[in-house]
């Protein structure tokens, strides 16, 4: 839990022209409808979700049943163009240790990422596949994207 930062200018786009033709209040309650869409287009997992905007961070509160869950539901809405920062406020029914964030800089792949974090750029698939379904692709990775290291047991 706690509040993570990401880049604003960077991510999916997922918020329209109608966002920005409405009234404040309207507004926010728009950009959480399309949140709270995404992440069920996504597929993420949780039991209660609530999604609330103020300006330009979001609050999740509700309950997910894993921690990687929360973590996922974190890194979908935060990597949203528009997104500055994402107040996880959710509880976890099977609490486990947090996984690292990465945020991508210009020139990085996840094998870098991989060497860096495991000492093994092979296992690159690691990260790929705890960034799914956000990552579609192991090559499709931008700069100020926030990726999701899990630990290794």
């Amino acid at each position: 839990m706690g509040l993570f930062s990401f880049g604003k200018n960077v991510g999916a786009k997922i918020f329209g022209k109608k966002e920005d033709e409405v009234p404040v209040e309207e507004k926010k309650q728009l950009q959480a409808t399309a949140l709270l869409g995404y992440v069920k287009a996504l597929g993420l997992k949780y039991n209660r979700l609530r999604v609330t905007v103020k300006d330009d961070d979001v609050l999740l509160e509700g309950e997910v049943a894993q921690q990687s869950d929360a973590e996922k539901i974190v890194l979908a809405i935060g990597n949203v163009e528009g997104v500055d920062a994402v107040d996880n406020q959710m509880t976890v029914v099977e609490p486990q240790p947090e996984a690292q964030f990465h945020t991508v800089v210009k020139g990085e792949w996840l094998s870098k990422i991989s060497q860096k974090y495991y000492g093994d750029p092979n296992k690159y698939n690691i990260i790929f596949e705890a960034n799914q379904p956000m990552l579609d692709h192991p090559d499709k990775i931008y700069p100020g994207q926030v990726l999701r290291i899990p630990r290794l047991d």
